[in-house]
């Protein structure tokens, strides 16, 4: 079968031609029709992060398509089904957390196009119990980002302890960020998107953004309590990676208000303790989803209320996207048409 794979950090993907992977009892072979491109993709590559992939690798989490063989002790699928491959390949599914519904926590748990082969290729496996359906309606395309971008960011807003008719400011409008305007808007909140650039503030505003403030132009935090009278926003979702955006963010949420963590800073960023105290503003780290997340983003997304602004390309150009996206030259999300 033919895939991409990292060979070494920061090294260039090569195309090759690979061996389709054997099914287990529990696993299905999936043929990937479509597959999206994340940033975690580019950091696995790049060796990143603390805890490093081993190489060689065959990254992807956002990847698509249809059942192709079952294992033994697979029975809620069949050949056919139209299926998932998030980046919460598996977990153990006995220890406290699992059983809390808390999987993404799990001490055992595998990422998918990081710690085993993702979905850069004609096949992938997975483990049955951890692919998610993909609903009537939903085409590969559309569906390939909601299973990182559209979860994480569902997620996020699902333990910012906001209710309908809460402010939100969403930091950072990027491939997450978008989403999370929409995801927001779906669920009732009111809506502030923070970035810079006449183009991100149409596409914000055309999503269903109430404000969007450029902080090249305005300090957000003090805009943002001029715009409102609750004295800062109910919730920040920090997207952003710098630390002028954690802190604007940090800086533009109320007494008692949540600040949810999405963006991997590359440095350490400061808490201000005092402040969080006295405020009783809780801070929040929010990974990806459970599968019961993906399941319902999904549906959002079948809907018709969330819509990814999608770039469509081909395997062959990955190397092209990935210095693409070091460069900052995406906006939305890509996704590479695998048939």
């Amino acid at each position: 079968m033919r895939a991409a794979v990292a060979h070494k950090f920061k090294e260039p993907l090569k195309i090759e031609d690979v061996p389709t992977p054997e099914v287990g009892p529990h696993d299905v072979l999936v043929n990937i029709k479509a597959c999206g491109v994340c940033h975690t993709d580019l950091h696995a590559c790049h060796g990143d992060w603390p805890v490093k992939p081993t190489m060689p690798l065959i990254p992807g989490h956002e990847g698509v398509g249809v059942v192709t063989e079952l294992g033994s002790q697979v029975t809620h699928l069949k050949k056919g089904s139209r299926v998932g491959i998030p980046f919460l390949y598996s977990a153990c599914g006995y220890c406290d957390y699992c059983l809390e519904g808390n999987e993404v926590l799990c001490p055992d748990v595998v990422y998918g196009g990081y710690m085993v082969n993702g979905g850069y290729a004609d096949y992938c496996l997975a483990d049955a119990r951890y692919v998610v359906e993909i609903p009537d309606g939903l085409s590969f395309i559309d569906a390939a980002p909601l299973f990182c971008a559209g979860v994480t960011t569902y997620k996020a807003l699902k333990v910012s302890n906001t209710k309908p008719g809460d402010w939100v400011s969403i930091v950072g409008a990027g491939g997450l960020g978008h989403l999370a305007i929409q995801y927001a808007r779906a669920m009732g909140l009111n809506v502030i998107a923070v970035d810079t650039g006449a183009d991100v503030e149409k596409l914000c505003l055309d999503l269903g953004a109430e404000y969007f403030i450029d902080f090249m132009k305005e300090k957000p935090e003090e805009k943002i309590k001029k715009l409102i009278s609750t004295g800062g926003v109910h919730a920040a979702i920090c997207t952003a990676v710098s630390k002028a955006g954690f802190d604007s963010a940090y800086a533009s949420t109320r007494r008692g208000g949540t600040m949810v963590l999405v963006g991997l800073p590359p440095d350490e960023l400061p808490i201000p303790i005092f402040d969080t105290v006295l405020n009783g503003v809780t801070i929040v780290g929010s990974i990806v989803g459970t599968r019961k997340d993906l399941v319902e983003c999904l549906e959002f997304g079948a809907q018709g209320k969330v819509k990814t602004n999608i770039e469509v390309r081909s395997l062959e150009e990955i190397n092209q996207i990935f210095d693409q996206m070091e460069k900052n030259e995406i906006t939305g999300r890509i996704v590479m048409d695998m048939t």
